[in-house]
């Protein structure tokens, strides 16, 4: 939403940080929407995402890495790499709060393709981890 790399690293560090790591870490890309005050940022460059996943990954190396708002713009290469660099599951349905999701076949092709086998799905908390 505009912040920086500093940004990114402090929010990490703070997680990291914790007494207990977190349970689950939701990393978002953001999805720009017409008319709001966000619509005009500047996008993030993809590798600089899959960084922050990598980074998380081995601050936190026991907690979910959930690759989540933003997927439906990335592409197939470009979530490959987040799973690649540590991210292990994702939020799937129709919908997040506010933004739609990828089709659930589509997420279960990639993964299937990337050779990553499914450790749990819930439709509660629609998500998978891997």
């Amino acid at each position: 939403m505009g912040e920086g790399e500093g940004d990114r690293a402090s929010m990490l560090i703070t997680l990291a940080n914790l007494k207990e790591h977190p349970e689950s870490v939701p990393i978002n890309m953001l999805v720009k929407i017409k008319g709001t005050p966000f619509d005009n940022n500047q996008d993030l460059d993809p590798i600089d995402f899959i960084k922050t996943i990598a980074v998380a990954r081995i601050m936190m190396p026991a907690s979910y890495i959930r690759l989540s708002a933003g997927r439906e713009q990335m592409n197939e290469q470009t979530q490959a790499l987040c799973y690649l660099a540590g991210a292990n599951s994702i939020f799937y349905g129709d919908k997040l709060l506010t933004t739609s999701n990828p089709n659930l076949d589509e997420d279960l092709k990639l993964l299937e393709k990337l050779g990553i086998e499914i450790e749990g799905k819930t439709c509660e908390g629609k998500n998978i981890a891997a």
